[in-house]
C-alpha cells in the first residue's frame, strides 16, 4: 500500500555532507510517521530521527543531534536527512521507513510497517 525509495546515499569524506530523500507513493495518508534508521555491519538497525506528515513530534537519536535534520515536503510526498558534519562512524546503510501507529514512541523498527531498499552512505576519514 505504501512504497517508499531512498537516494541520496555516496561516499564522502569526514567533515562533508549529503541529503537523503525518501519518495512516498500509494496510500501515504495511512502512515502518520516517517522515520530514519541505519544499519553499520554487525550493528542492530537503530533509529535516526523521525516525524509526521505534519511536521509535528521530530526526534533524532543523541548521535546526530545538532547533525541531522529531518524534514518533509508534503506536496512531494518526500521525506528529507539533511546529514552534516560526517563522521566514519555515520557510514551505514540508511532506510526511510513509515509507521501507521497511533501510540507509542517509533522508536523502535517494529513499530513501522512500511520499509524502503536503503541507501549507502559511507564516510571516510
Amino acid at each position: 500500500q505504501v512504497q517508499l525509495v531512498e537516494s541520496g546515499g555516496g561516499l564522502v569524506r569526514a567533515g562533508g555532507s549529503l541529503r537523503l530523500s525518501c519518495a512516498a507513493s500509494g496510500r501515504t495518508f495511512s502512515s502518520s510517521v516517517m522515520g530514519w534508521f541505519r544499519q553499520a555491519p554487525g550493528k542492530e538497525r537503530e533509529i535516526v530521527a523521525r516525524m509526521s506528515w505534519s511536521g509535528d513530534r521530530p526526534s533524532s537519536a543523541d548521535s546526530v543531534k545538532g547533525r541531522f535534520t529531518i524534514s518533509r515536503d508534503n506536496a512531494k510526498n518526500t521525506v528529507y536527512l539533511q546529514m552534516n558534519s560526517l563522521q566514519p562512524e555515520d557510514t551505514a546503510v540508511y532506510y526511510c521507513a513509515a509507521s501507521s501507529r497511533t501510540t507509542g514512541w517509533r522508536i523502535s523498527p517494529l513499530e513501522y510497517d512500511y520499509w524502503g531498499q536503503g541507501t549507502q552512505v559511507t564516510v571516510s576519514s
